[in-house]
């Protein structure tokens, strides 16, 4: 990745308006995916609709997958800036059409919007890094978006859960609205200079109907309460992902870049071990309810207790990034993660009490700082990574625009993973909430200790 820049020119002013833009936009979506799920209970008492109680979810992460996936066609066809005018006018309009909605079928179509112009936007995020700013800024630029997810799992169930005590739950959708605007009024200053380089090429429509197909399908067994619905559910996704790589190897219209599948090529490695760190951390969607029913901690105490991993997360970000040897670190930060969410694991089955809440903070952090501390160079290795090793000056802006928006695809269908996991994990304790709890944390300890043995071979594509 050669020398790296400092954090003094990320935020000079010739960079400054695109790096807030571009994590302004990424935070609006990661907070809408954060956000709903603490006032879907309010929203459902006022505008009914019990029996969709899941889909405001499973539609808004298809929309979103669907739209990430089309990120290097559109920057293909439209201008960066004005691309992005228009994902953050979608988005928008489907947080108002939320803030409206008098019942579940207007409040889903809005979801739907919502979904597509936040994919959209999270997409470009990574794709726009590389057009944007300096090759010495990448990582940095990586890990300020990447750490607007760690953000996101902070504020997002806190400023859901605040607004539906207080009946106020469409106000979360309305302040996004805002938020939306005023991003968007920085746009046509902080992108007039990014251009793109690149033609539109042939519709990925297979690849665009396997993982959207896979979405959905994961997202509606990571909500089912039966361990044989969920199971069946990951059993089909995985059929439909696996014909989705085998697609993409000979499809001439793809949306990943023919550098995956390169011989010798650690992109596939970069892109296995980003969707590690991203699918591990969906665990903490469920970290309040096992604070809750296991250890009997009021919910403000488990509200807290489930923001540790992105607090680590935020932490591990603004290190690592201005580390001059990343390979260390995309071998440590896995690491990390596996010992923190084994220790979790294990306290669940040894220790009870308050020594056991001190141990899950303690291992959730850990956690979260082992993801902070690799994904900032992952993201940046996958950005360059449809580059030929021999010459980087001689590439295809269209791959390397595949390569960046690739990142936020596989992002989308991690989350979805976690969310499934940890809906099986769940449901094969049954009843029983402590089993509940020991079996959702050491599916994701299995799972994060198996993405530490591919951080080796990852590592070789994010230089020394």
């Amino acid at each position: 990745m050669g020398e790296a820049g400092s954090w003094a020119q990320l935020l000079a002013r010739e960079h400054r308006g695109a790096v807030a833009v571009l994590a302004g936009g990424t935070l609006m979506f990661a907070i809408d995916t954060y956000v709903t799920a603490s006032l879907l209970p309010s929203a459902v008492a006022e505008i009914g609709g019990q029996a969709f109680y899941a889909w405001p979810t499973t539609l808004f992460l298809l929309a979103a997958v669907v739209a990430s996936s089309l990120t290097s066609r559109v920057l293909a066809t439209v201008s960066p800036g004005r691309a992005y005018l228009v994902a953050l006018a979608v988005f928008a309009v489907g947080a108002l059409v939320d803030a409206v909605a008098p019942s579940m079928a207007v409040l889903l179509l809005g979801r739907v919007v919502q979904g597509a112009g936040g994919g959209l936007l999270a997409g470009m995020g990574y794709a726009l890094i590389r057009i944007a700013l300096p090759r010495t800024l990448w990582t940095r630029g990586s890990a300020v978006i990447a750490a607007m997810w760690g953000v996101a799992l902070i504020v997002g169930p806190g400023l859901g859960g605040l607004l539906a005590e207080v009946g106020l739950w469409r106000w979360a959708f309305g302040a996004l609205v805002v938020g939306s605007l005023a991003i968007g009024a920085l746009v046509p200053a902080a992108l007039h200079r990014a251009r793109a380089r690149t033609a539109p090429g042939p519709f990925p429509v297979g690849s665009v109907l396997l993982v959207g197909a896979a979405a959905a399908v994961l997202s509606v067994a990571g909500l089912a309460a039966d361990v044989l619905a969920a199971g069946l559910g990951l059993l089909v996704a995985a059929v439909l992902l696996v014909g989705f790589v085998l697609h993409e190897r000979r499809a001439s219209a793809a949306v990943l870049p023919r550098a995956t599948f390169r011989p010798g090529s650690p992109l596939r490695w970069i892109y296995g071990l980003s969707a590690v760190l991203v699918g591990v951390s969906g665990l903490e969607a469920f970290v309040p309810l096992v604070g809750q029913q296991v250890a009997g901690l009021a919910p403000v105490a488990a509200g807290f207790l489930g923001v540790a991993l992105g607090a680590g997360w935020v932490l591990g970000e603004m290190v690592s990034a201005s580390a001059r040897r990343p390979r260390p670190r995309v071998l440590v930060g896995p690491a990390l993660l596996a010992g923190g969410t084994v220790l979790v694991a294990v306290t669940l089955l040894t220790v009870d009490g308050p020594v056991a809440v001190v141990l899950w903070a303690v291992g959730l952090v850990v956690g979260g700082l082992g993801i902070g501390i690799a994904w900032p160079h992952l993201a940046a290795a996958a950005i360059g990574g449809a580059e030929p090793e021999a010459d980087p000056g001689d590439r295809d802006e269209g791959e390397a625009d595949k390569a960046s928006a690739a990142v936020t695809t596989v992002q989308m269908l991690a989350v979805s993973v976690g969310t499934a996991l940890g809906g099986a994990g769940l449901a094969l304790g049954g009843a029983d909430p402590l089993a509940s709890g020991r079996w959702l944390f050491a599916t994701f300890a299995v799972v994060a200790v198996l993405g530490a043995l591919t951080a080796r071979p990852a590592s070789r594509g994010v230089g020394r």
